[in-house]
Formats: structure tokens, C-alpha cells, sequence
């Protein structure tokens, strides 16, 4: 099925999670921000949030500076 990830269409599995697209990504455990629809997901519900088709998910990486 085909999402909106990070401005870019992209194809993943269906029955994808939010999970699943940070290990696609290799954040998995890094400190991320991961918003679906306009809507923040939670980190507790990373792993049980399913992507539908056509949504519009935004993920932004927190980094570290001064």
C-alpha cells in the first residue's frame, strides 16, 4: 500500500506499524516524534499503531546540540 512519508509517496506492507517504519528507517529506539494524519503517535503505541492507506506521516528525529 502506499503512504505519504515524509512529504514522499513510499510503499510498505500492509498491516504495517509505526514500529515497522522506524526499523525501515533505522530509528528504531532513537528519540523521534512520529505524527499520522496531523495526529502525534504516542511512543507507547508505536508498536500496536497500524499505517492505512494514503495516510500522511511525518516522522522528525529530536537532535542533540547547543
Amino acid at each position: 500500500m502506499q503512504i505519504q512519508l515524509n512529504g514522499h509517496t513510499t510503499t510498505v506492507e500492509t498491516g504495517s506499524t509505526v514500529l515497522d517504519l522506524l526499523a525501515r528507517l533505522d530509528l528504531t529506539g532513537k528519540r523521534v516524534a512520529v505524527e499520522i494524519n496531523r495526529q502525534i503517535v504516542p511512543r507507547s503505541q508505536h508498536a500496536n499503531h497500524t499505517v492505512q492507506e494514503n495516510d500522511v506521516v511525518e516522522v522528525v528525529v529530536a537532535v542533540g546540540g547547543g
